[in-house]
């Protein structure tokens, strides 16, 4: 069977880098979701039978540039070789591997449940794309950088501030941004939110967090990775902006890049799930990474505030949980690291959602790479610095 497998792969790879090849290129079609799988989950559909490995990506109308993998055969093969392992599922269970070069899509191959254009979930890289919203409502004016270190319960109306946690004011933006606000509940409390989302949702939501909350004190306020802190940022972005959050995200940030075919899962009040609601395409994605790679601007215009943007992706705090690498840092809602190739340091940014669902960014190589997938362990990260990263040296 994998012998079978691996020859789909090598007869699919030969259509695009062979010289007979070229003529046949126009045939060679990214996979896409079928009406039989419209109709199903993305975890009942079937794995495709036959990889699809492109370095040569097709230009569709989507405003993405495409171009050949411009690097050298032995990068080339070392990165053909890569993406033949992870459609054996050697690191896992990975649904697509795009690569942004030069602002230019070079590279695009979709495994197991991954087609170029279904909407791939992204758990919690969600995180980092409510970031991205609330650095367009600040381009936009609803906010300003000052207004991150004002306290969060200044934003919102209507709550009864005398049931208020001890504390409460010392939460503001950067807190939650950084996974820092202090907010701890007990198992119970935690339990009663999940099971209840029509009882806590709206401003009875914002009211809940505020006033179960243990006291909060400035020692208190370390990082500690939950969901609260990104559903405050939505809140806060729902009460600033003209509208509603989710006519804002849908006509101020993905409309504007021409992204379309997203999904986000809206909350009992209609407010879009902040921690881990939202699904992309793989192209989107990558999008996305290109404009962030461009220090938030389309077509040499603003579109995300850059002194956001520059503390968001500094290494602001040191996430603690066990199963975070001791190399990562964060900023807000992204992910910081800096990886060490031919002794040289490369400065690395990425949203980072379970299953191994990536945006990463790496500035000084003129490099993006989306990547989805529905790994258990997701150990991808290394296998990406080890043999992505060095191809583009």
């Amino acid at each position: 069977m994998l012998k079978s497998y691996q020859a789909k792969i090598l007869t699919a790879l030969f259509l695009i880098t062979s010289p007979e090849g070229v003529t046949k290129e126009a045939e060679f079609k990214a996979p896409r979701v079928s009406a039989e799988e419209e109709k199903i989950s993305f975890w009942d559909m079937k794995p495709l039978e036959t990889a699809f490995i492109n370095p040569a990506p097709e230009k569709l109308k989507d405003n993405l540039t495409v171009a050949k993998l411009g690097i050298d055969d032995g990068s080339k093969t070392r990165l053909l070789g890569f993406a033949n392992e992870l459609a054996e599922n050697k690191y896992g269970k990975y649904d697509s591997l795009l690569i942004s070069h030069k602002g230019a899509l070079v590279f695009e191959s979709y495994y197991n449940n991954g087609r170029i254009d279904l909407p791939h979930f992204q758990f919690s890289a969600t995180k980092g794309y409510t970031s991205l919203i609330l650095a367009r409502a600040i381009q936009l004016g609803y906010l300003t950088m000052t207004d991150l270190h004002k306290p969060l319960v200044s934003f919102f109306e209507g709550l009864d501030k005398s049931k208020l946690a001890s504390g409460i004011e010392l939460v503001t933006l950067h807190h939650v941004l950084t996974m820092s606000s202090g907010l701890q509940f007990s198992d119970e409390h935690l339990k009663d939110f999940r099971e209840n989302r029509e009882k806590y949702s709206g401003t009875a939501q914002i009211q809940a967090f505020f006033e179960k909350t243990q006291p909060i004190n400035k020692q208190s306020q370390k990082y500690n990775y939950q969901a609260p802190d990104p559903i405050l940022v939505m809140h806060v972005i729902n009460a600033v902006v003209p509208g509603t959050a989710k006519e804002f995200i849908e006509n101020e940030f993905f409309n504007k890049m021409g992204i379309t075919s997203y999904k986000w899962k809206l909350d009992p009040q209609g407010m879009p799930v902040a921690e881990s609601g939202a699904d992309l395409t793989s192209r989107d994605m990558l999008k996305i990474g290109n404009m962030l790679a461009k220090k938030g601007n389309i077509n040499n215009e603003k579109f995300l505030s850059q002194e956001y943007l520059k503390a968001a992706f500094g290494a602001i705090t040191k996430p603690t949980q066990s199963w975070i690498p001791e190399s990562f840092n964060y900023g807000y809602f992204w992910y910081q690291s800096d990886i060490v190739l031919n002794k040289k340091n490369y400065n690395v940014n990425f949203a980072w959602g379970a299953g191994g669902n990536r945006i990463i960014i790496v500035n000084d190589l003129d490099l993006v790479i989306a990547l989805t997938g529905h790994d258990r362990e997701d150990v991808i990260f290394d296998q990406i610095a080890k043999q992505v990263l060095p191809a583009f040296l």
